[in-house]
């Protein structure tokens, strides 16, 4: 680890103090920790004066560890280890925190380090002419899928191009950075995939509503941009918004959409008409479970493993409500529910059928014998 010291006395503040409304915060703060923990509430303290003057000053380290009845040096050693507190005068407008390890490196941080040393200036840590810019490169900062990235203040700036950077810089530097939405600066919602879901579409689906209010939102935005990328991306901007891609609203609507036609209570007097439209199996088919009449008491099928809410309710609108009910099935009944259910194999990889029998056998308590651990 590299040493980090206090910037020089010639730019140092004479005193500190905070501002009428973080001192009544920072006493709050301190009465959250037990009597003679005090010195706990170091690291928030400063994090505090660092929001309040851009910087931690040597007159703010002092003024701390006095409030909270500490060394001065203990307290310089908390703010000279943690790299999240900025020991020289920062930029008044921007301070760009470009994330420079693997994963970013990999995906472009180069080219906009090179961004930074041309606009603001060529070495981290050097304020621009106008006092208003200021550039450093740090690791991780905990988004690598969306890499390469960089942290302005407190927002992170993800999916970035050189040109981009520039542009954000260029807005910050007009005092106009707010207007900027953060976050992934291509057509991605946070860490989803670009262009949409690849995986998992029709498992545990949300409602279809949701789901087309969210893709109207996406679609409602305004477009943006995308220079190509400089760090090896196939797509350009026009190939993420091409028909033939679907952001991850819209695919996440098409999804719920058909695990909503899935999901479905099939009208029992049209059974042929239903299965055409959704694709399960007949309900009339020789291999379908006999179903029973809701019982006084019925079972908690979802202690058995895969089972959830909706998928114990359309279990139970097919006349099923018991454990031993679903012990009995033979490998074609399983079959047929599985086809139903769209499951690809799930109740023999799971083994409901063993579930069931332990679950009807002793409950809980045979379970845990059998499988060796409690149900779900």
């Amino acid at each position: 680890m590299s040493v980090r010291r206090l910037a020089e006395d010639t730019v140092q503040p004479a005193s500190f103090a905070f501002s009428k409304e973080n001192a009544a915060w920072a006493k709050e703060t301190i009465n959250k920790y037990p009597k003679g923990r005090e010195q706990s509430a170091v690291i928030p303290l400063l994090m505090r004066a660092q929001d309040q003057d851009g910087w931690v000053t040597k007159a703010a380290i002092e003024s701390i560890a006095d409030m909270l009845g500490m060394p001065y040096i203990r307290a310089l050693e908390v703010a000279t280890f943690y790299t999240q507190f900025q020991l020289k005068p920062v930029g008044t407008r921007a301070h760009i925190q470009v994330c420079g390890t693997t994963p970013c490196m990999l995906r472009g941080a180069e080219d906009l380090i090179k961004v930074c040393k041309s606009k603001i200036a060529h070495d981290p840590f050097t304020l621009n002419e106008s006092g208003t810019l200021s550039w450093e490169e740090v690791e991780c900062q905990g988004a690598c899928v969306n890499a390469p990235m960089v942290m302005i203040f407190k927002d992170t700036f993800e999916d970035l191009t050189p040109e981009q950077l520039e542009q954000i810089i260029d807005r910050f530097e007009a005092g106009k950075g707010a207007e900027i939405t953060p976050g992934p600066q291509i057509d991605r919602i946070y860490s989803a995939p670009e262009g949409g879901p690849t995986t998992l579409m029709l498992a545990d689906a949300a409602p279809a509503k949701a789901a087309s209010s969210a893709a109207k939102k996406v679609s409602d935005a305004p477009a943006v941009s995308v220079p190509p990328s400089n760090a090896g991306r196939a797509k350009t901007a026009s190939a993420v918004t091409d028909a033939s891609l679907k952001t991850p609203a819209t695919a996440k609507a098409e999804a719920a959409a058909n695990a909503k036609v899935e999901g479905d209570t099939v009208d029992k007097s049209k059974p042929a008409k239903a299965a055409a439209v959704s694709g399960k199996p007949s309900l009339e088919d020789k291999n379908r479970p006999a179903g029973i009449e809701k019982p006084a008491a019925t079972d908690d099928l979802k202690m058995i493993s895969g089972v959830g809410p909706k998928i114990e309710g359309t279990l139970n609108e097919l006349g099923i409500y018991t454990y031993a009910q679903v012990a009995s099935w033979k490998k074609a009944e399983r079959e047929w529910v599985d086809g139903y259910l769209n499951f690809k194999g799930r109740i023999e990889r799971d083994d409901w059928v063993k579930q069931a029998k332990a679950l009807a056998n002793g409950g809980e308590a045979e379970y845990i014998k059998v499988f060796g651990k409690k149900p779900r």
